[in-house]
């Protein structure tokens, strides 16, 4: 089979990492061939379209067995993909079989049939919908199950990164921030930022590897399980910040204060944690969209994010 990525695959590494993405697409079919040799794997499919960072694959394996082969290209939120997957042991989440950490590739489970829990269409995304009540409810059970102490993982697998340091990487942002953030966000949102960076510098309860990307998007139908995640974005932090990328994206389909308060109530009693600190991680994940609109020069996610803060706060 040909070792290259499906085109918005290829086009959106290109986009994002620019001179780094292209090296690494042109060294993708040495990093798999090398990963077929020592995992004795066969590719048998084109690549899955619709990824945003990583060639993945469908393979068989020496046994007969198939699987998938991902190839990452490794960033500051997906790091932990690897050590968060072996500490989940398969447990509410695709099983990983191998790990390299020299290219970042991962031997996983396939989850088959694959489909989303929720549909991603981008942004506002469509978690927010009445008719998706009960599938947010249904993920955040899982993300429930999900959440534990990490264990002991082989020296070669990378640490989980820290929530503590993504608030730090906030409050320089937002306590003193730059004119362009000035200019963009209204000064009792920047004030209310400032507040909740300092709230939020202090975990609330113990360190648990916890997830940045909550969308229902990762969630997908399998045999093994009925619903199994994918692509965890493992983080070590508080258990509320799991709640901070779900609610916000649920309050982009109505982003005004009595609907914000709803989806801030109701995922908060379903994933267990306390409303306040759901809230405030919510408030802080739409706060960080807002700045990455304005460095990427969007004007209409500008709008959606800077209108689901308000709400927020």
């Amino acid at each position: 089979m040909p070792i290259s990525p499906p085109q918005d695959v290829a086009d959106n590494i290109g986009q994002v990492f620019r001179e780094r993405g292209n090296r690494w697409l042109a060294e993708l079919p040495g990093v798999v061939e090398a990963r077929c040799a020592a995992w004795g794997l066969d590719v048998i499919g084109d690549g899955f379209t619709g990824g945003t960072h990583s060639y993945v694959a469908p393979v068989r394996r020496s046994d007969g067995s198939v699987a998938v082969l991902k190839v990452p290209v490794v960033d500051a939120e997906n790091v932990g993909e690897p050590t968060g997957l072996f500490c989940y042991q398969g447990q509410g989440a695709v099983r990983l079989y191998e790990f390299d950490s020299g290219s970042g590739a991962m031997l996983l489970e396939w989850a088959r049939p694959g489909t989303e829990l929720v549909y991603q269409p981008g942004f506002p995304s469509l978690e927010g919908r009445p008719e998706n009540v009960e599938k947010v409810e249904l993920a955040c059970r899982l993300y429930r199950r999900l959440r534990r102490e990490p264990v002991s993982v082989p020296e070669n697998y990378p640490a989980l990164p820290a929530v503590v340091d993504v608030v730090a990487v906030w409050t320089r942002c937002f306590v003193d921030p730059e004119l362009t953030v000035v200019q963009a966000i209204p000064a009792p949102l920047l004030e209310r930022a400032a507040e909740w960076c300092e709230k939020l510098a202090v975990p609330d309860g113990p360190l648990l590897i916890v997830n940045r990307d909550t969308h229902l998007g990762n969630i997908v139908a399998a045999e093994r399980e009925p619903w199994l995640l994918i692509d965890p974005k493992a983080y070590l932090g508080e258990a509320a910040f799991d709640a901070g990328f779900l609610v916000m994206i649920q309050v982009q389909s109505a982003p005004e204060p009595d609907h914000a308060g709803r989806v801030v109530e109701r995922t908060a009693a379903a994933l267990d944690i306390d409303t306040d600190r759901a809230r405030g991680w919510a408030f802080m994940r739409a706060m960080e969209e807002i700045v990455w609109a304005v460095e990427d020069e969007e004007p209409d996610d500008l709008r959606l994010h800077l209108a689901v803060a308000t709400a927020l706060a």
